[in-house]
């Protein structure tokens, strides 16, 4: 079997490269690209595991990216990086598709992980437990779902606190108990889960 390419495009070539060592001396085997248009014009490519990409970058940013990749190659897993504070930006980009999103400066074992776990979603394509996160959305209390619809919407913890007039360290609090009922890994895995459940996807009745 061949052994799937990590594709990396980052304008930023001391990240690009240190990207590629790190997953080439994991065993994977990665390709980096300068730029978005460098890589689309690639596509489609078979032998892809998955992609990796900025969401910052000139001319073609991941977001835009992302959109292209989802009309030329809808079955590749994108996994996008953002900077700090970027959550708005790494939410929209999972409402386009991507299937995780990791904030610099993220631990190598962490950039792993989200690579492994996109080429197994490829290779698997198994179905989401659409029911089971029903199940666990249902156990959440109105404020908790009201913070989570304010996670998905990629609002921070001051921004959701001021539209349900409460403290930022009470936000923190429901986001834990967020994380705890949705059994979620990380936050990019809440956000998965939300939407799959609808969360974000049509407006609120609260």
């Amino acid at each position: 079997m061949t052994t799937p390419v990590i594709h990396i495009v980052d304008d930023d070539e001391p990240t690009r490269d240190s990207l590629r060592f790190l997953l080439a001396a994991s065993g994977h085997n990665p390709r980096a690209h300068a730029s978005a248009t460098d890589f689309l014009a690639l596509l489609p490519l078979p032998d892809a595991g998955c992609l990796v990409t900025d969401v910052r970058m000139p001319d073609m940013s991941g977001i835009d990216l992302l959109k292209a990749v989802g009309a030329r190659q809808p079955d590749l897993p994108v996994v996008v990086v953002t900077g700090h504070g970027d959550i708005a930006l790494a939410v929209e980009a999972m409402k386009l598709g991507a299937v995780d999103f990791l904030e610099k400066p993220y631990p190598d074992d962490a950039m792993l992980a989200a690579v492994e776990s996109a080429i197994a979603r490829r290779q698997s394509a198994a179905p989401a437990a659409s029911g089971e996160i029903a199940q666990r959305l249902a156990s959440l209390s109105p404020r908790e779902r009201q913070v989570l619809e304010g996670v998905v919407a990629g609002k921070p913890n001051k921004v959701i606190a001021y539209d349900l007039d409460i403290s930022p360290r009470t936000v923190e609090v429901y986001r834990a108990n967020l994380m705890t009922k949705m059994q979620a890994s990380s936050l990019s895995h809440l956000v998965r889960l939300a939407l799959t459940a609808g969360v974000g996807t049509h407006p609120s009745g609260a």
